[in-house]
């Protein structure tokens, strides 16, 4: 098999070596407004991120925060043994005071209010007394977490949209809270939780994970290049280009305003690899220039040989990531849109920036400067006999471990459940961070942190301010509390009821028409002067919302919410006519959580399935042999239905991360199969099955073994994450590379055996002379 259009791609790039400060003179123009725009790409970790805006619970959550806003929530607990004392108060009370005073900070606690109601507040032991005995005397605070048995909540509304506005604001407040951090006496601690802590660790991780995921990879790949090539030219000429496909790949990100997630670092890595191993592939054949030919024509002739399998390669990988825009995971769908137009900037490079570098640094072949590897000769010699020999072992045995880890992953109906799916955001942080420790505190003391919004609207302004829709929403509130799903509901009831409560008249609303009506008269007054109103109640009046807070993390358990909020809203509905007006939709950050879950299984089998196609179609296209078709896919799949076997032995679960080590390992360790057959067929037409592995092994085997030590380590750096899901995903990336490798020289070799019925060579010409004989 030869490259097609041979002597095309001859003119075509001895046209690029004689251009070449051309060329070079277009990537420098090229370079600064991709790193200029890649610099201005940003991160954001949040979780209404993770879905697709084109989703109808997306919709419906930007709409709803369009009507009441887009805060975020901080809670910081003052945690004392007695959070009433006098002491403890003075110093709550002062940090509010200046928390309250931060643009786009509203702090409203327990202490707050009180201090509101009476018109100021003296840490008096009087006055500490009586706002113990007003704290202590409802429900209501102890329900909402402003309260427990050692501690004082102070609840922080946001009003924030961003990475940058959330980054700033959250610096502002630590910043407020440092010196009670450091000296918290007479608290014991000064604990701080909520969502954009959560983001800003996971933001704050991802940047400084990838100062320390690039520098490894950049250390490995010199060191490989260095030891494999023993070149300083040529180091620089693989680094220029490295850095040149990268540039492009995030600039393009950049200018078509991307914002990177917590999966976003695979995207600059992958192609990191990707190019990488090309440079190999194509660098490799280049230094093997035998003595009668010279480096001109040779550059030419590597090139020309290596264009069809290159293409191939990275056209399988980038039309492979691809296919992960099936997925209704945004993070996801973006990574693998942006990674395949990576890789066609990365095919561009290699074959024009590449060349154009080797000639310009005159980059020396094994004539100048023998490279390493020479023991993969002695290993072409006895390898496939080894192989030939160990082929009934070989091939079960790998198939085998193939079902085990397919079960591992789906499990069997009946006596073994599938992976579990892990979506709950906490679960990306370092578990020994004390956020962490704090959000899961917090989680237990408010009985559970999922919200839910139950939001209502109508088309009639002032709905919401009538005394009979007020009662309806206040009794459909405490049938939901009274439900086991339920922890607590806080809605314009709880406010009202607190507005109550302040004015000495119960923390109950009133059942008959005089009293509800003068709650609703107050709720109109109040609403100009009170911001934490406009949360639950629209400049209208046309629109009120519900917070269900919950324990709920998976897709099953919020079908079943989801389920009694609509149903008790009906049984409401029958009872208080007067919310028929009203109409009843759930929304919030715990139904798109539970969402990526659902779609997690969709996406790992869709753009699994849609990658296996597209790379089977690839091989159709390149090997007209029909066994290799099928085993050109052997070592990728045996790679990863391993690891799924690992994982599931290890206790470790299917994330947003993990879940992309089957496409990311297919996309990417397939290029050593295409290498491998390619040489493969281009042997075996002239010979037997053992020259053709003979001849593979020593043009190719290099380069696989060094590619593939180079993707592993690349990929080994985000085992230095704080974050777990990260963690795993890298050490398991980096085996499953390993095992394709090993896969690509054992099982596959062997497989070729089975499939071609053919024997090595001294085989034959033993019992061909017995032949001769009889």
């Amino acid at each position: 098999m030869s490259a097609p259009n041979s002597t095309f791609l001859e003119r075509l790039f001895r046209f690029i070596v004689a251009k070449r400060w051309w060329v070079i003179a277009i990537y420098a123009l090229l370079i600064g407004p991709a790193a200029w725009f890649a610099v201005r790409v940003d991160q954001d970790n949040s979780i209404d991120r993770l879905i697709v805006e084109t989703d109808p619970d997306v919709a419906h959550w930007q709409a709803f925060q369009k009507v009441f806003g887009n805060g975020e929530y901080v809670v910081l607990l003052a945690e004392a043994e007695d959070p009433f004392a006098p002491d403890v108060l003075a110093k709550v009370d002062a940090l509010e005071r200046a928390l309250g005073k931060l643009p786009k900070v509203d702090a409203n606690s327990a202490l707050g209010i009180f201090r509101r109601a009476k018109a100021g507040f003296d840490p008096t032991p009087e006055q500490s007394a009586a706002f113990k005995k007003f704290a202590t005397g409802t429900d209501i605070f102890r329900k909402q977490g402003l309260i427990g048995d050692h501690f004082l909540g102070i609840p922080l509304i946001l009003s924030v949209k961003g990475t940058r506005e959330r980054g700033e604001t959250v610096d502002a407040i630590d910043r407020t809270i440092a010196d009670v951090e450091k000296n918290p006496a007479p608290l014991q601690a000064l604990r701080k939780v909520g969502a954009p802590y959560v983001n800003a660790y996971l933001d704050a991780d991802m940047r400084a994970a990838a100062m320390r995921y690039f520098p490894v990879f950049f250390f490995f790949m010199v060191a490989l290049n260095y030891a494999l090539y023993r070149s300083f030219r040529t180091l620089v000429a693989f680094i220029l280009t490295l850095g040149v496909s990268v540039a492009l790949t995030v600039g393009y990100v950049g200018v078509t305003g991307g914002m990177f997630t917590i999966v976003s670092a695979l995207v600059p890595m992958t192609v990191l690899i990707t190019c990488t191993a090309t440079l190999v592939y194509l660098h490799s054949r280049f230094v093997e220039r035998p003595p009668d030919r010279s480096q001109d024509d040779h550059q030419i002739f590597a090139l020309c040989n290596k264009f069809l399998a290159c293409t191939a390669s990275v056209f399988a990988t980038a039309v492979g990531f691809a296919a992960l825009a099936v997925s209704q995971i945004r993070p996801i769908r973006e990574m693998g849109i942006w990674v395949a137009i990576g890789l066609v900037f990365t095919w561009i490079t290699v074959f024009t920036l590449f060349p154009a570098l080797q000639k310009i640094l005159n980059t020396p072949t094994q004539q100048e400067r023998k490279v390493a590897g020479q023991w993969l000769t002695r290993m072409a010699g006895w390898l496939p006999r080894f192989s030939y020999r160990w082929r009934w072992l070989l091939v079960p045995s790998s198939l085998l471990l193939c079902a085990l880890g397919a079960i591992s992953l789906f499990g069997i109906p009946g006596h073994l459940a599938p992976m579990d799916l892990k979506t709950d955001a906490l679960e990306y942080m370092d578990h020994d961070s004390q956020v962490y420790k704090d959000m899961r505190r917090l989680e237990k003391a408010m009985a559970g942190l999922s919200v839910t919004e139950v939001w209502l609207q109508t088309d009639k302004a002032g709905a919401v301010t009538d005394g009979e829709v007020v009662l309806g929403i206040s009794h459909y509130a405490d049938a939901l509390e009274k439900d086991p799903h339920v922890g607590t509901v806080v809605g314009l009831p709880t406010i009202l009821r607190t507005l109550r409560y302040v004015q000495g008249k119960g923390d109950k609303l009133p059942e008959d028409a005089a009293g509800i009506d003068q709650v609703t008269t107050d709720l109109e007054t109040l609403l100009p002067k009170e911001k934490m109103l406009s949360r639950f109640v629209d400049a209208k009046l046309e629109n009120t919302h519900l917070s269900v807070i919950t324990q709920t993390v998976d897709f099953a358990h919020y079908k079943e919410l989801e389920d009694v909020l609509k149903a008790k809203w009906q049984e409401q509905v029958a009872r208080d006519p007067a919310l028929k007006q009203f109409r009843m939709v759930t929304t919030g950050l715990a139904p798109l959580q539970t969402k990526i879950g659902h779609n997690m299984v969709p996406t790992l089998v869709e753009s699994f399935a849609l990658t296996v196609a597209i790379i089977f179609g690839t091989f159709l296209l390149v090997f007209r042999n029909g066994a290799a078709r099928l085993m050109a896919m052997i070592p990728s799949l045996f790679a990863i239905l391993v690891m799924f076997g690992i994982m599931r032995v290890f206790g470790m679960n299917l994330n947003i991360t993990t879940i992309l080590i089957a496409s990311t390992v297919l996309g990417t360790s397939e290029n050593d199969q295409i290498h491998f057959f390619y040489h493969f067929l281009e042997k075996q037409k002239e010979g037997s099955t053992e020259a053709g592995l003979r001849y593979t092994l020593i043009v190719a085997g290099r380069a696989i073994i060094f590619a593939t030590l180079i993707n592993a380590a690349g990929f080994a750096g985000f085992a230095l994450s704080r974050m777990p899901p990260m963690r795993q995903f890298g050490i398991l990336t980096a085996l499953a590379f390993v095992l394709s490798m090993f896969a690509d020289f054992t099982a596959l070799p062997a497989a070729l055996w089975m499939i071609s019925r053919d024997k090595p060579d001294a085989i034959k010409r033993e019992e061909a002379a017995r032949l001769e004989k009889q």
